[in-house]
């Protein structure tokens, strides 16, 4: 493919107003220039011209991205770069004419941020290669993959295949762009910045190097962006290969291995992508499973949107759990987790029959709203009266008068059956 005139690809109204509706449509925070998403249709209305002159004469300067700290789970923190939305749209079209050229040149077994591919298929394609003998596994952690990247690296890497020198240009201004942190401005040397519409392009640009490597050493590997692991038959070639793919990184692509975090191990061992991974001796094979981190993280964030003190109506915590539900499921429906779903929905119907309990607040409301649900004026008045603690009330007697049923009624989605509904394993 002639990639010599891409530039004029890149500014056709074309692909410029499908750059410009995904923009809008991903919304995003404003960059240093403070102009907000709704404000881009105006602005380039108004300089629009402008901007495709500067382009096509090498002329275009970008603005430098925002930094945004964003708390990992396990402590630190990721650096995101938020560039302005001007630029994001730039970004856009530029990565949309690119990304088919390096479509036909990425690895079939890489999985992230490339069209109608997912985590879940990485995560059965490893299963795959798991259950064919290769039950020794090296997770190999990149340190902070998009603050390392080698600009000269990926510029070379980059002009092998595009010819157009107008996009090798305006590709290295956005890499050296420059960062503010608190209104201070900071060079650019390496990196790029997670956060850009191009970053993620780049980022598979580099790291299939390394999948062309692991592929010309017949090697059995999935990766997702710079979450790679690798499967072999043996703890000696685990280990063997974990020493050569660590050089090959470092030496060769200009990247840091964190080898705290690397490690051989078996499937058991493994987290990747939010999944765990258990041998199921009736089936004799491995399945995934959500991993218990993934599992603990849900619960905090469910006790949150189901705290009994959050002083929003019950209809919307419902709401807003069921968005949860819904979403957690749909990720994790590969695995298998009937269990887990039916432990979970108790301890979800617990909790908002706690909330409700609460809402009802004074004994004489308790007791008329239970008279209401069915249960007969006695009992209603002698557990509205009755100054038990919330825990025993609502894990009893409330259990027969605001019944799985009438959750589901209110609104409540079952994981159970949500699950049941959409997994593919069961």
């Amino acid at each position: 493919m002639d990639t010599s005139s891409l530039m004029e690809q890149i500014l056709s109204s074309d692909n410029l107003n499908r750059a410009y509706l995904q923009v809008v449509r991903n919304k995003g925070a404003e960059g240093v220039d403070g102009m907000k998403y709704t404000e881009l249709k105006e602005h380039l209305e108004k300089n629009g011209e402008i901007i495709k002159e500067q382009l096509g004469t090498r002329k275009y300067k970008p603005q430098p991205v925002r930094r945004v700290e964003i708390p990992k789970p396990d402590g630190g923190v990721r650096n995101l770069g938020v560039p302005t939305v001007t630029d994001r749209f730039i970004q856009q079209a530029i990565a949309q004419v690119l990304t088919p050229i390096y479509e036909e040149q990425f690895h079939e077994h890489s999985y992230g941020f490339r069209p109608n591919r997912c985590a879940q298929q990485a995560i059965l394609t490893a299963l795959d290669m798991m259950n064919d003998g290769n039950d020794w596994i090296v997770d190999i952690d990149l340190e902070k993959f998009f603050d390392t990247v080698n600009h000269d690296k990926l510029m070379t890497t980059i002009g092998r295949t595009i010819k157009d020198g107008d996009v090798i240009s305006i590709i290295r201004k956005y890499l050296v762009s420059g960062i503010m942190i608190d209104d201070e401005y900071e060079d650019s040397i390496v990196g790029t910045p997670q956060g850009g519409n191009l970053s993620p392009l780049l980022a598979n640009i580099m790291l299939n190097e390394l999948d062309k490597e692991m592929e010309k050493r017949g090697l059995n590997f999935v990766r997702y962006a710079d979450d790679c692991i690798i499967m072999v038959g043996s703890e000696m070639s685990a280990n063997r290969v974990m020493r050569n793919i660590s050089r090959f990184i470092e030496e060769k692509l200009g990247l840091k291995v964190n080898m705290t975090k690397s490690k051989v191990d078996r499937p058991s061992g493994l987290k990747y992508l939010g999944f765990g991974f258990y041998y199921d001796t009736r089936a004799h094979q491995f399945k995934a499973k959500p991993h218990a981190q993934s599992v603990a993280k849900f619960k905090n964030r469910m006790r949150k949107l189901t705290c009994r003190s959050w002083g929003v109506s019950n209809s919307y915590k419902v709401e807003k759990l069921n968005q949860l539900i819904r979403g957690w499921i749909n990720y994790f429906k590969i695995g298998s987790m009937k269990t887990l779903c039916k432990e979970l929905d108790s301890n979800i119907r617990y909790r908002l029959r706690m909330c409700i309990w609460k809402h009802w607040k004074t004994p004489q409301n308790r007791a008329e709203n239970l008279i209401k649900l069915g249960m007969n004026k006695e009992d209603a008045y002698s557990i509205a009266y009755t100054g038990a603690r919330i825990a025993h009330v609502c894990s009893g007697a409330l259990n027969y008068v605001i019944t799985n049923k009438r959750l589901a009624s209110f609104g409540l989605v079952s994981m159970l059956d949500y699950y049941t509904e959409r997994c593919v394993t069961c």
